[in-house]
């Protein structure tokens, strides 16, 4: 359903800065300083803390921006009339010294008339310090939460009462001061207070950033009740920058983009234009026209002023923070910001302003950054209305973007030739290319970008045109792939047409390159593997017969991957070198690499070589993004960094890899994944809305009878899972049906786990209907080749689990299924192994009490390290029902810190900033820096200078 009123009324993107407010308040006394931009959602944020504590005492003011200098005292004015409101003016006069408020009455008319000596020294320190009491015996028995809006319009008096309250801050209250960071300008009077404020112990600063991408998908969705489209995601997006309020304000009923921004919004954005002189407002006109970042000697040359006058003319625009520098160059502080000062421009100002800037680039393409004239010159040719110069600037523009793997812009530029195809009657003689060979280029652009649903309509448009057989099966061969990360049921029909269209005789490039991609995903399914196999065999005898590497070393991986052999991965390992070597020697893109480093990985982690995996799968991830498919190849590495990671139990490590991945907007396919990976630890942390959601985006994705059962196996274990974990025990027992029909015995790898879910269940739900699935679940898992160790484990934990499942505690097998576990350092199910074998020992032996205790307290300290609180508490019950106390848990204290804060830690300390951190880690800049605000407030230091000194006098790195 839309929300009606255009606004979300879910906080997106939040839920870091909301724990750091919660954790705020459990320390009192705290100061937080809240900064960002206008529109970010300061208010917001502190409105939706403030709801979720209705029994904390709380007192909100906000500064006016009625003068130059703002209303003095005016947010404690309105603190005090909320205090009169709550307990009258007698129970304020109670709390202050001689039981009256008239100090406090040059503040509110309430408490009477004003002292004589109201302006006095003496009457100012009384004030405070009468406010200062105030706030003292408000909060002695409970504490209360302060905030002061708007900080950044203060006047004087309001900002010393403020920092005089900071300074000696009551024992029970919690400070918010939020004030607006774009605001500051390097002589704004705040700067100083806050950078002195800030070096108070019991002061934190939180910047709250624009939203990242995933955010503002959450933010649009609730506002009009679906999903919206990828393109018109990418452009609220992108023209938003993650403002908030600016989302809500592009937004409209129809998934399409407000062209015009409201009024009020539009005043707001050029409120600080508006205030600078004339002559830099018509020069800041022209700077717009140069897009987002324009470079000082362009504009001189467009302006026709001299380096100095035009840095005279821009120096009021920069110091009040409309332009930010950038090195050499020039750039609006938010695009909505450029593209209103744009639309000042009357239609002959427009015209002539973009054809100065594009004959002047024309005329010296060194005005703009190496690589950047080509795009800027398509800009400025197309703003400036000339079709024929717009198309061969845009068709440049591509082939450049191309070589620089830069492929989103590529198809950005593609797009603008197709548009501009039909004005120009030329246009094929003008670019030596003709109108299909356009659209092939736009198809293989956005297979590199991850524009999967745009590249099958530049197919369907190019298969309608395409007259030629061969040509026709490359295309065909293009939407085949690109259709199997849609999860389409089409996509092998595609495929399989394709190879029909190309002769086996003469053997092709075309021919070697369309049966690869057959068997690529043939032997993936359930039931594809001796026809995948096959064709890949017949593409490497192609791909020898025409010297084509890459297709060779495809076809090699392609053909390890059919006779691999969970209990021989060396072997696999050694044909997948052969396929490296192979491409090494005269492959032509990364694409092989990428999918040899995908297979690599992906048998490290089926061996239990879950380190080594981890391994691979960054320097996967890494060449992914140096080679432009961060999107594609990289997001899907990313769930093979994932995996190893959650078997290794550093599931918030995993969660932001998973994070960072769907930032990107990957493919479907490749987003199931990554929710599959969401929803595994959420059921496990008892998270169960977070799990059902990611179970919902599995089922709009995959079909039993076309995925592949890497995606299709998992996701049905963990929808049997959720419904045992909600408690809904038929619906989880009418999965188990749907899983037996799926033949989970044909791949160990993936089965198992699955089969030791669907074997769960039928404990949970018992009687004779979950008997009578037993029976067969127990025949699928016969049927199931052994495996290596990893296969092995949970071929143990199975056999444990359909045993309890008929009445029986089978202790000896799930003793050695805790040991197995153990080996391969899989602490989530070593815990649950733990539990189980504890509850099947002899209570009334006295050998066996004492390994009970033992196991029962490592379970529980592995648990409560995961967070796992379901498989914690089934620990905590059995102890108690054994009277075992599950104190002395052995452990090395950090001061609180998890895992992967004391890895940024380690990082803080070699003096990284926030973005070579997330670089390292392969996170975002936003999480390294929440990361970052956590340690500092865990080590209860204010830098991170001191906080690298602090890990270094602790042990702690």
């Amino acid at each position: 359903m839309q929300n009606q009123q255009g606004v979300s009324a879910v906080l997106a993107g939040r839920a870091d800065e909301l724990a750091f407010l919660d954790r705020a308040l459990r320390e009192v006394p705290t100061a937080l300083l809240v900064g960002g931009e206008a529109g970010v959602g300061k208010s917001r944020l502190i409105r939706e803390f403030l709801d979720a504590h209705p029994g904390v005492r709380t007192f909100v003011g906000g500064c006016l921006q009625i003068s130059a200098e703002g209303l003095p005292f005016a947010p404690f004015s309105a603190v005090l009339r909320r205090m009169v409101r709550e307990i009258g003016v007698e129970g304020i006069a109670a709390l202050l010294p001689g039981g009256t408020p008239a100090g406090l009455a040059r503040l509110l008319p309430e408490f009477g008339e004003p002292d004589t000596e109201t302006g006095t020294a003496e009457a100012r320190i009384r004030l405070f310090d009468h406010i200062l009491l105030l706030f003292e015996r408000l909060t002695a028995d409970e504490p209360a939460v302060l905030v002061i809006e708007d900080v950044h319009w203060a006047e004087r008096s309001t900002r010393d009462l403020l920092s005089y309250l900071i300074r000696n801050i009551p024992s029970g209250l919690l400070v918010i001061v939020t004030y607006r960071s774009d605001e500051l300008h390097r002589d704004h009077p705040l700067r100083p207070l806050l950078a002195e404020l800030n070096r108070a112990d019991w002061v934190r600063r939180l910047d709250l950033d624009r939203l990242p991408r995933r955010a503002v998908a959450e933010q649009a969705r609730d506002i009009l009740g679906r999903d919206l489209d990828q393109r018109t995601l990418d452009a609220v997006y992108e023209r938003s920058e993650g403002n908030p309020l600016f989302v809500e304000a592009l937004l409209d009923c129809n998934d399409r983009i407000n062209g015009e921004l409201p009024e009020s919004l539009r005043d707001l954005i050029l409120g600080s234009v508006r205030k600078l002189p004339e002559e830099t407002q018509d020069i800041l006109r022209v700077t717009s026209a140069g897009g987002d970042r324009v470079e000082h000697a362009l504009l001189a040359s467009v302006t026709g002023l001299d380096d100095g006058a035009l840095s005279r003319v821009l120096r009021p625009a920069v110091a009040a923070n409309v332009l930010v520098v950038d090195g050499e160059a020039y750039g609006f502080r938010h695009a909505l910001m450029r593209e209103a000062v744009h639309g000042d421009l009357l239609p002959g100002e427009h015209t002539r302003t973009h054809t100065r800037f594009a004959e002047a680039l024309e005329k010296n393409p060194s005005l703009v950054p190496m690589g950047r004239a080509a795009a800027e010159l398509a800009h400025h040719w197309y703003s400036a209305h000339d079709a024929t110069w717009a198309l061969v600037s845009a068709w440049k523009a591509a082939q450049v973007a191309k070589e620089a793997t830069a492929y989103t812009e590529c198809l950005r530029m593609l797009d603008r030739v197709l548009e501009l195809w039909d004005k120009v009657p030329d246009a094929a003689e003008r670019l030596g290319v003709d109108h299909i060979g356009v659209l092939e280029m736009a198809i293989d652009a956005s297979d590199l970008a991850g524009e999967t649903e745009r590249g099958v309509a530049f197919a369907k448009a190019a298969l309608k045109e395409v007259d030629d057989p061969i040509r026709a099966a490359g295309v065909l061969e293009y939407r085949g792939r690109l259709r199997i990360r849609l999860g389409h049921p089409k996509a092998l029909d595609d495929l399989r047409e394709a190879a029909r269209l190309v002769p086996a005789d003469p053997p092709s490039v075309a021919r070697a390159r369309v049966l690869s991609t057959l068997a690529q995903q043939l032997y993936l399914l359930p039931t594809g593997l001796e026809e995948g196999r096959a064709l890949a065999v017949d593409a490497l005898t192609t791909a020898r017969a025409v010297g084509d590497a890459t297709v060779e070393a495809h076809a090699l991986t392609t053909i390890a991957g059919c006779d691999f052999s969970e209990d021989d991965g060396e072997r696999h390992l050694a044909e997948l070198a052969k396929a490296e070597a192979v491409y090494l020697r005269g492959g032509s893109d990364d694409s092989a690499m990428l999918r040899i480093a995908t297979n690599e990985s992906h048998v490290l982690e089926g061996l239990g070589e879950h380190e080594r995996a981890i391994e691979v799968a960054r320097r996967g991830v890494a060449l992914a993004g140096k080679s432009g498919v961060a999107r594609t190849s990289g997001a899907f590495l990313s769930i093979n960094l994932a995996e190893p990671l959650v078997s290794l139990g550093r599931w918030d490590e995993a969660l932001e890899v998973t994070e960072h991945a769907l930032e990107l907007s990957p493919p479907p396919l490749t987003r199931v994944s990554l929710q599959y990976i969401i929803g595994v630890i959420a059921v496990a942390r008892g998270d169960l809305d977070a799990a059902a959601r990611a179970v919902s985006t599995l089922d709009a994705v995959l079909a039993p009878t076309f995925s592949r059962t890497q995606e299709l196996f998992p996701s049905e274990g963990l929808r049997i899972d959720l419904r045992v974990a909600e408690g809904d025990l038929s619906g989880a027992l009418d999965a188990v049906e749907q899983v037996l029909e799926l033949q989970p015995s044909v791949n160990a790898r993936y089965g198992l786990p699955l089969l030791c879910s669907a074997a769960r269940a039928c404990v949970e739900a018992g009687g004779e209907r979950a008997a009578g699935l037993l029976t067969r679940i127990r025949a699928a898992a016969e049927k199931t080749s052994g495996g290596g160790r990893v296969q092995q484990a949970y071929a143990l934990l199975f056999e444990a689990e359909a045993a309890r499942a008929e009445g029986v505690l089978d202790r000896e097998t799930w003793a050695a299924a805790a040991d197995a576990f153990e080996a391969l350092k899989q602490p989530y199910p070593l815990a649950y192994a733990l539990l189980r074998t504890a509850e099947a020992n002899d209570p009334h032996d006295a050998g066996a009490r004492e390994d009970t205790t033992a196991r029962l307290r490592q379970a529980a300290e592995i648990a409560e390290g995961l967070g796992a609180r379901p498989l914690l508490e089934r620990i905590e019950a059995h102890a108690r029902r054994s009277r075992i106390a599950l104190g002395g848990r052995t452990g090395t204290s950090t001061l609180g810190l998890t895992p992967r804060e004391l890895e940024v830690l380690r990082l803080v300390a070699e003096g990284r900033s926030n973005r070579e951190i997330a670089g390292r880690l392969f996170i975002s800049a936003k999480t390294a820096s929440v990361h970052v605000s956590n340690i500092l407030a865990k080590l209860q230091v204010g830098s991170r200078g001191e906080a690298a000194a602090a890990a270094h006098r602790l042990g702690l790195v």
